[in-house]
């Protein structure tokens, strides 16, 4: 086991997603005490009897990033094994289809056009991306600021530097993740670190559909990103994790705060010519 996090208290959020389910169990293998935190229990018993039978180094905690009365609870309860949080993990995120458009560009004709967006829909993406990163701040945050060494690392996206077609709500939300990862950095200067990490394209459950056709090739969409990415080809989670490392270890990032940090194969920086 390597230890360079031994024994450092850790909570994620959307821990039992594909990329929240890859910090999980990368940091449990460098020695972490780590929250799993998501919705469902069944997903978190199921994580933690992968990688961590025992219970010596994970703990559930089933809650959701919208409801701050079950984010207190799940603090207690993490609280009650490992003591108190240095390290908050906000992956909690995701769209909406009914904030999504169908066309790229606005088509009069269209089955599913910016007009026909709902505010619900909208609402969600907002919520879930920008609350569910709030909220565990503020709760989690609490034992944060007191940790020698605290910080608060927010999951954004490369599309909140420039936003992508038909996905305005999303593009819109993570945004406000990279600006409140800049706030919260300037409030806690000299307590708390606080920064992102904006990930590229990524093949998840939610998009597969998106990215592939039913026979499993390439869609028109994932094949347009591919040519606009430099290193052409979409990212894995493990692509994500030294730069997690570099942001949660002090001594190799001690006077890095507020920054957002694009993980994304070179497609931020590539103007198409």
């Amino acid at each position: 086991m390597n230890t360079q996090f031994n024994g450092v208290n850790v909570v994620i959020t959307g821990a039992t997603g594909v990329i929240g389910s890859t910090f999980v169990k990368a940091l449990v293998e460098k020695g972490a005490n780590v929250g799993i935190l998501g919705r469902s229990e069944d997903k978190i018993i199921e994580l933690q009897d992968e990688i961590d039978k025992d219970r010596k180094q994970t703990v559930g905690l089933v809650a959701d990033v919208l409801d701050k009365e079950s984010l207190t609870k799940a603090k207690q309860t993490y609280n009650d094994k490992f003591g108190k949080i240095a390290v908050l993990i906000n992956g909690a995120g995701g769209n909406n289809p009914n904030a999504t458009t169908n066309d790229e560009m606005y088509d009069a004709t269209g089955d599913k056009t910016f007009f026909d967006l709902t505010e619900e829909g909208v609402d969600n993406v907002f919520k879930l991306n920008y609350t569910g990163t709030f909220l565990p701040s503020q709760v989690f945050g609490k034992d944060v600021v007191e940790a020698t060494a605290g910080t608060i690392i927010n999951i954004s996206s490369m599309n909140a530097f420039t936003p992508l077609t038909k996905i305005p709500a999303y593009s819109g939300a993570k945004a406000s993740v990279s600006n409140f990862t800049q706030w919260l950095s300037t409030y806690f200067a000299g307590h708390i670190r606080v920064n992102a990490i904006a990930p590229g394209f990524f093949e998840t459950h939610q998009n597969k559909a998106l990215l592939r056709n039913e026979d499993g090739s390439y869609s028109e969409r994932a094949s347009k990103i591919l040519s606009q990415t430099p290193m052409n080809r979409f990212g894995e989670p493990e692509d994500i994790l030294g730069t997690l490392y570099w942001l949660m270890d002090n001594e190799m990032s001690g006077f890095v705060t507020g920054i957002v940090v694009p993980v994304d194969g070179g497609f931020s920086s590539y103007a198409g010519v």
